[in-house]
């Protein structure tokens, strides 16, 4: 559905921004006991969670942080890794992403999150500058929830980056 660019300010539903991919893991995905390896999900969280921006944002997006990723079950050649992102909260020039992580074990019928992470992008435009993001309608008690949830854990963000910039100008 086309949008105007007055429809387009307005914002976008979580839903507008949702992504979901999937991929067969094979060995060279793979460690020596046959499991994928951590650099790869967190790769494919990245472009997961990228690709829920752009479709938020409609421009181009680099990534600002990424929360903590737990391992918490591990993912075997030959079975499914499924991603599914979406923007949970947009701010002046940035989004907090949640991605979440699934293994799909197709011949058995078994699916189960094994990680999940929020990713924080900024939308920039060809020079590499920031620029304005819309905001995000949300409508269910579950996207209002994580909309409020997603403030908090950008003020701790935004304080470990303030800690980490005295840290650096202190060594200096």
């Amino acid at each position: 559905m086309a949008r105007s660019k007055k429809q387009h300010d307005a914002g976008r539903t979580p839903a507008e921004t949702r992504a979901e991919m999937s991929q067969v893991v094979l060995p060279n995905d793979a460690n020596p006991l046959g499991n994928i390896l951590g650099g790869t999900v967190m790769h494919l969280i990245d472009i997961a969670g990228a690709i829920a921006a752009h479709r938020h944002a409609r421009s181009y997006v680099v990534t600002a942080s990424v929360d903590n990723v737990d391992f918490t079950r591990p993912i075997r050649v030959g079975q499914l890794i499924l991603l599914r992102s979406e923007v949970t909260r947009a701010f002046r020039t940035s989004m907090e992403v949640e991605v979440k992580v699934y293994l799909e074990d197709y011949v058995r019928g078994e699916r189960c999150l094994t990680s999940s992470a929020f990713v924080t992008y900024v939308a920039v435009n060809e020079e590499l500058q920031p620029i304005p993001v819309p905001p995000l309608i949300v409508r269910t008690a579950a996207e209002k929830r994580r909309y409020r949830e997603a403030l908090g854990r950008r003020r701790r963000r935004l304080a470990l980056a303030a800690q980490a910039r005295r840290r650096c100008e202190e060594e200096g």
